[in-house]
C-alpha cells in the first residue's frame, strides 16, 4: 500500500486506495450562463466554473465568499435536490488548459441555498471526511496527474464525469489525519494570502507616496513633507546631479566564476529593481583593464534599449563585485546628492512618462546617455533628500520582504502538496 513521504507524527496506518466512484456520489449541476446570474438579490446562490478555475482556492467558505444569485428562482428550484452542503466537491470540467479538473470544497454552507453551475461536476462524499482534505487532495499533483491523459480537446480542454469514475484516490484511514492535513494547508494558504496582501498594500502605499512626496506639475514643493522643511525645491537635470554617464562592457556572459558578477538588463528585477541572484554570470573578458566598468556606491544603472528601456537599478555593497553590460548606462551620482533620493525619482510616473516619450524610435525603443542626462528632477536641501530616500528605501525593504515570504510559502506549499499526498 502506498503512503506519503511526509506525515504528521503519530499516524502510521496505511492509506486506503479507492476508486473515485467509491468515494463520491454525483449531484446535478445547472447550465445557467453568467447572463442568468446577478450579485444583487435572489434566493439561491450559484458556483460558476470560471470562479472555480480562477477565483476560488482549494475550498471556499460560502458564508463569506461573494457568490452570484440565480436571477430566476423558478429555474433554480428545479435543482433543489442538489443543494450543496459542507464537504461537497465542485470540479470544473472545462478550461482552456490543463487546469481542467480543478476543484473547490464547500464549507460554511449552513443556512444557504447553493447550487453548482455550468461546466461543473458536483460530488458528495459517501461518508464524512476531514474538513478541507478532499479539496486539497484533488487539486494536488498526486491526484491531478491522473486526469491529464483523460482530458479531451485542443483549444478548450474538458473532462467527463464518466472519465473521473475510475481514477484512484488514496485516503488516510483516520479522519483526524485527514483533518490535520486539511488544516495544515488551510493555515499555509492564510499565510500566503497575508503576505500577498501586505505586498500589494505596501506597493500601493509606495505608489501613492511617490506621487505625494515629489512635486507634481511644475509645483516647487510636494503635497506631503517631513516636519521642519519648508523651502522650495530646485530643478536640476540628471546631468547636473551625476558626475558622469558611461556605457557598459561590450562582452558576452560566461559561467559565474564565484567572484565577479555581470549585470545585464535581464538581471534587474522588473518589480523590485534589485539584482537577481538566481542565475549569476561573469563577464567573458579579461577584467584587468575593466576597472571602470566595476560598480561602486552611488552608481545607478539605466537600461538603454529594448522593451525594458528606462528600467533602473541602484548598486549596493551587498551585491558584491559587479560589472555592468553594454546595454546599460551608468550614472555616477555626485557626493552632494543623496543617491537613494535620486534613484527613487526614477520610479515615479513622471520619469515613466519621460521615458515613454523619449524612447520613441523608428525601430527598437531606446534612450541614450545624453537623453538620460536631460531628465529633470526637483531637489530639496540635503537633509530632506536623505529623509525621503531613507523612507522609500524602508518601504522597498518591506515590499521585498513580503514578496520573498510569499514566494517562499508558495514553494513550501508546492513541495508539501507533492509529498503529503499519494
Amino acid at each position: 500500500m502506498k503512503n506519503p513521504k511526509i506525515r504528521f507524527k503519530g499516524y502510521t496506518d496505511d492509506w486506503e486506495q479507492r476508486k473515485f466512484n467509491e468515494v463520491f456520489d454525483g449531484l446535478q449541476n445547472n447550465t445557467l450562463s453568467r447572463a442568468d446570474l446577478n450579485y444583487e438579490s435572489g434566493m439561491i446562490k450559484n458556483v460558476h466554473y470560471g470562479d472555480v478555475l480562477i477565483k476560488f482556492g482549494d475550498y471556499i467558505d460560502a458564508s463569506r465568499t461573494e457568490l452570484p444569485y440565480i436571477t430566476d428562482d423558478v429555474k433554480a428550484e428545479k435543482f433543489k435536490g442538489s443543494f450543496l452542503r459542507d464537504g461537497d466537491i465542485i470540479i470544473a470540467d472545462t478550461a482552456e488548459d490543463d487546469t481542467v479538473g480543478k476543484c473547490t470544497e464547500i464549507q460554511g454552507s449552513e443556512g444557504l441555498k447553493l447550487l453548482s453551475g455550468l461546466h461543473t461536476i458536483p460530488c458528495r462524499p459517501k461518508q464524512k471526511y476531514g474538513s478541507k482534505y478532499m479539496g486539497y487532495y484533488i487539486n494536488s499533483p498526486a491526484y491531478h496527474s491522473q486526469l491529464k491523459p483523460l482530458m479531451q480537446g485542443i483549444k478548450v480542454t474538458s473532462i467527463s464525469k464518466s472519465a473521473l469514475q475510475d481514477t484512484d484516490m488514496f485516503i488516510p484511514k483516520s479522519v483526524d489525519e485527514q483533518t490535520i492535513i486539511g488544516k495544515y494547508f488551510a493555515d499555509l494558504d492564510r499565510l500566503i494570502t497575508l503576505h500577498q496582501r501586505k505586498y500589494e498594500q505596501t506597493k500601493l502605499l509606495k505608489k501613492y507616496m511617490l506621487q505625494k512626496m515629489f512635486p507634481q506639475n511644475g509645483e516647487k514643493v510636494p503635497e506631503i513633507r517631513f516636519d521642519g522643511f519648508t523651502d522650495d525645491w530646485e530643478q536640476r537635470k540628471l546631468g547636473n546631479v551625476a558626475s558622469s554617464f558611461e556605457y557598459g562592457l561590450n562582452a558576452a556572459a560566461k559561467e559565474y566564476d564565484g567572484e565577479n558578477k555581470y549585470i545585464r538588463i535581464t538581471d534587474i528585477d522588473d518589480n523590485t529593481h534589485e539584482f537577481l541572484s538566481d542565475n549569476l554570470t561573469s563577464p567573458d573578458i579579461d577584467l584587468t583593464d575593466a576597472k571602470n566598468y566595476k560598480l561602486i556606491e552611488r552608481d545607478i544603472l539605466f537600461a538603454r534599449t529594448g522593451a525594458s528601456v528606462g528600467k533602473s537599478y541602484i548598486y549596493r555593497d551587498s551585491d558584491g563585485v559587479v560589472y555592468y553590460a553594454g546595454f546599460l548606462i551608468r550614472a555616477r551620482i555626485k557626493e552632494e546628492y543623496d543617491v537613494e533620493f535620486v534613484f527613487q525619482n526614477t520610479l515615479t510616473d513622471r520619469y515613466n512618462k519621460y521615458i515613454a516619450v523619449t524612447s520613441q524610435r523608428s525601430g527598437q525603443p531606446g534612450v541614450n546617455a545624453q537623453e538620460y542626462s536631460n531628465f529633470e528632477i526637483q531637489v530639496p536641501e540635503s537633509e530632506e533628500q536623505t529623509k525621503i530616500g531613507c523612507y522609500f528605501r524602508n518601504l522597498d525593504h518591506l515590499i521585498t520582504l513580503h514578496q520573498r515570504k510569499y514566494e517562499e510559502l508558495q514553494k513550501i506549499k508546492k513541495f508539501m502538496l507533492q509529498n503529503m499526498f499519494v
